[in-house]
Order: structure tokens, then C-alpha cells, then sequence
């Protein structure tokens, strides 16, 4: 997975987040505050040429303050897209695991190659 692919497969992770939430709060009242959420991630799925998602890590932060019991929902490959204040939300062993698989994926761009994240990520973690 080259640079490209990788900011592709991180919008679409974005966008597919966006929609489910929006789907599952969209019986709630339209000032409810989880509903404004679920359309702000909509607002920033769709618009990701503003700063590269500008202001990711507030809607993170409330996300996974303010509902708790949706943050599982949250692709974790975003946290780490995202960086920032992101990472707080993450524990240190997955940090450690995404920049391995970033080093891996850097490795492969710089020799001509396409990781194969997914296959990457198996292994590091002892799947396969």
C-alpha cells in the first residue's frame, strides 16, 4: 500500500464510520447532540481537502468522552491516521504496532513495492 492507497483506504475507513453513525442516530431528534456529531463526521468524510481533516481530533476527543459506548465503533486505523491528540486514545503496545506497520509501509514505498497492509498487520500480530 503506497502513500495514495494509504490516504484512500483512510477516507473510505472515514466515510464508512460517518454513515454508520449517521444511519444508527438518524431516529434521534435533529438537535440531539449525537446526531450533530454523526453529521459533523459526515461533514468531514466529505470535505477532506480542508487542512487534511482540520479539526479530526476534537470530534475524536468527543466521540469517545462524551459517548463512550460508540468509540469501539471507531476504525482504530483513523486514531492512528489522525495522530495527535488522537493517540491518547490508544495504548502504547498499538501505537508501537502502527509504526511498525508504518515503518514497513515506508520500506516497501522507498523499494518500489506495494505492502499488502492487511497481510502486514496479520503477521505483526501473529495471526497467520
Amino acid at each position: 500500500m503506497n502513500d495514495e492507497q494509504y490516504l484512500l483506504h483512510s477516507r473510505k475507513l472515514l466515510a464508512d464510520f460517518a454513515q454508520a453513525l449517521s444511519r444508527r442516530t438518524e431516529s434521534l431528534p435533529q438537535d440531539d447532540t449525537l446526531r450533530q456529531l454523526a453529521a459533523d463526521f459526515e461533514r468531514l468524510a466529505g470535505n477532506p481537502g480542508t487542512g487534511l481533516y482540520a479539526g479530526a481530533a476534537t470530534l475524536v476527543d468527543r466521540l469517545f468522552t462524551t459517548y463512550p459506548d460508540f468509540a469501539p465503533t471507531f476504525p482504530r486505523e483513523l486514531l492512528w491516521f489522525f495522530g495527535g491528540d488522537c493517540l491518547h486514545f490508544m495504548p502504547d503496545d498499538e501505537i508501537a504496532l502502527f509504526q511498525q506497520l508504518d515503518e514497513k509501509r515506508s520500506q516497501a514505498a522507498a523499494s518500489g513495492t506495494v505492502l499488502d497492509l492487511q497481510a502486514a498487520r496479520a503477521k505483526l500480530l501473529n495471526l497467520q
